[in-house]
């Protein structure tokens, strides 16, 4: 996967799924939003999507069902048929495994990760790394997929690891990339974790969460790379629509409007 340097990731957030609490029963409402707002962020000139079923709370603490991977892999291969520009994928909460096998079936470049290595406490209870097997996965299907790692991962504690640069010294043996975010869903990452990770890794570090026009100064010169969801959402809310208007604020904030 080859991003250029200061690369804008979009994610195309999933209308519930079906088998979720909250799937609204129309299955090709899911695909019709995310090509819509998959339109919108091409038209913008964003460098890569990363697709997430996001609606999917509660989430599956590791292993998601099978009709999660079914929609899954059906919307991603649309969008990565629709774009000009990488699609990566991200099974929420932590399924690499199911994240790994849509990318391979539906033409996606790379993956997320929550929590490849060691373990955390987060909502779903405690989540733990499988880089042993998601690896090995990787080289038995023989998949040209990266694997982006968060370290430090939002909305959750670690047990593992006695700071950041420590988990980020162990993941870039096992990893493609590294993901840095705040401590929830919309918070700003802090720039000495940024700088934190790029001090134990000569990989491609991405700003993972809570970066907007107004702060992307700070963060700019310590990240090859921002994952952006909640700030494009109308209002700022993750679970809205995509607003466009936000979209093109966002890439003009970065010179390229």
């Amino acid at each position: 996967m080859n991003l250029p340097g200061k690369a804008v990731i979009a994610c195309v957030h999933l209308l519930p799924t079906p088998g979720s609490p909250r799937y609204g029963g129309d299955v090709e409402a899911i695909y019709e939003r995310a090509l819509r707002e998959t339109e919108v962020f091409l038209r913008a000139g964003v460098d890569a999507l990363l697709v997430e079923n996001a609606g999917d709370l509660p989430f599956y603490p590791q292993a998601v069902p099978a009709e999660t991977v079914a929609i899954m892999a059906g919307v991603t291969r649309e969008i990565v048929r629709a774009s000009s520009v990488p699609v990566g994928v991200a099974v929420l909460r932590n399924d690499a495994h199911a994240a790994l096998a849509v990318a391979v079936s539906a033409g996606a470049r790379f993956v997320r990760v929550n929590v490849h290595a060691g373990a955390v406490l987060a909502a779903q209870g405690v989540l733990t790394g499988s880089s042993h097997e998601t690896m090995r996965l990787r080289r038995t299907l023989q998949a040209d997929v990266a694997v982006l790692a968060d370290a430090g991962v939002k909305h959750s504690q670690p047990f593992a690891y006695p700071d950041l640069a420590t988990e980020v010294r162990d993941l870039t043996a096992l990893a493609d990339g590294i993901i840095v975010s705040g401590e929830l869903t919309g918070l700003e990452t802090a720039p000495d974790d940024l700088i934190a990770a790029r001090s134990r890794t000569k990989g491609p570090v991405y700003v993972g969460s809570g970066v907007t026009p107004d702060n992307v100064d700070r963060v700019h010169d310590h990240a090859d790379g921002f994952i952006v969801g909640s700030y494009f959402k109308v209002d700022g809310l993750a679970a809205n629509p995509v607003d466009e208007g936000r979209v093109q604020q966002f890439m003009k904030s970065l010179g390229r409007g």
